[in-house]
């Protein structure tokens, strides 16, 4: 796992992957608690019988259940040390390219797009995250996922 100290050796980092995360399961049980949790109780997602009928052939996990992920992704990704606290600042441009089906496997990629400098050693961290299956070409989501670094 990379590790990172100081913002020097982010910034020379820029344009490189962070890390890439171990597989998490994406299991019925996870999407069903998501849908509790959401209350987005959409048959695609948890209603099995009707889901199988589908052209997906079974359910499939809430776009806004694989964004979720990417922090727990992150975390065993790579490290970011140095810094008080690393803060979910949002996301930029999302697209969920293909279905996650009950049962499968995730993993992500993590690649450092850019840093802005805040003030008061506050950073900006710009960071492309690529959601992938390892049984499909295309991934499950793009994203860019932005974090505030502060000292």
């Amino acid at each position: 796992m990379n590790t990172f100290s100081e913002i020097t050796e982010l910034q020379q980092h820029v344009g490189n992957k962070l890390g890439t995360s171990p597989e998490v399961l994406v299991s019925q049980n996870m999407i069903d608690t998501f849908a509790e949790a959401t209350g987005d109780h959409q048959w695609i997602h948890v209603d099995k019988e009707r889901a199988a009928a589908s052209p997906f052939g079974g359910t499939i996990a809430h776009g806004f259940l694989l964004l979720s992920l990417i922090p727990q992704m992150a975390t065993s990704a790579y490290r970011i040390e140095g810094f008080g606290t690393r803060i979910n600042y949002g996301l930029n441009r999302v697209r969920f390219v293909a279905p996650v089906l009950a049962g499968s496997q995730l993993h992500a990629d993590f690649v450092l797009k850019a840093l802005d400098d805040r003030g008061n050693g506050q950073w900006l961290m710009h960071t492309e995250v690529i959601l992938k299956q390892p049984e499909q070409s295309s991934p499950a989501c793009v994203a860019e996922s932005l974090a505030l670094l502060i000292p």
